[in-house]
């Protein structure tokens, strides 16, 4: 099974994965309820996404501030020459402060979300990326309050089937002689 942009993907499976991206550890019975499918019938589906890197993993959602991570910043980052854009890349995903480092258009070569304990930190992470060889120049924005932060992918299972449900066997209706 290939899924391409989606395309692969029916209502089912689109399904499957909003349920997934609630609460991936909700039973697979449940889920098979919501979708009318049998928990292993359901599971099969699961191996497929995950075997075509629809799904790459499951994680916990953790609340950063509560684990000490007070401060959120973005921080564009201006490399001077392509060639030195792998490094950089590689040398971020070896920093644990950082959640994503994104290759962008604009002003900046690379866009890097990172969460870290305080202001003093923070400037110690910028010194590190600052130092990197091929780095000219960086913008830091530091979150002030978030009001939105989604890890989700918004789908469109509208057109979900609705759950089967199961059949109960008819009144029986029968016919006596005689009677009207």
């Amino acid at each position: 099974m290939k899924f391409g942009q989606s395309s692969g993907l029916d209502a089912t499976d689109r399904r499957i994965l909003e349920l997934l991206q609630d609460n991936c550890k909700r039973p697979l019975n449940a889920i098979g309820e919501q979708v009318g499918l049998t928990a292993p019938s359901v599971m099969d589906r699961i191996h497929k996404l995950e075997a075509a890197g629809v799904i790459r993993g499951y994680v916990a959602l953790l609340d950063a501030r509560a684990l000490g991570k007070d401060v959120t910043a973005f921080i564009g980052v201006s490399i001077r020459h392509p060639s030195a854009v792998s490094a950089f890349e590689r040398e971020m995903d070896r920093a644990d402060e950082v959640l994503e480092c994104h290759h962008v258009t604009g002003g900046h070569t690379l866009m890097l979300k990172l969460k870290t304990e305080n202001t003093a930190s923070l400037e110690r992470f910028i010194d590190r990326i600052r130092s990197i060889e091929g780095v000219t120049a960086t913008e830091t924005m530091i979150v002030l309050s978030t009001h939105t932060e989604r890890a989700r992918i918004a789908l469109d299972a509208s057109d979900a089937p609705a759950p089967r449900r199961t059949r109960r066997a008819p009144a029986s209706r029968v016919k006596r002689v005689g009677s009207a």
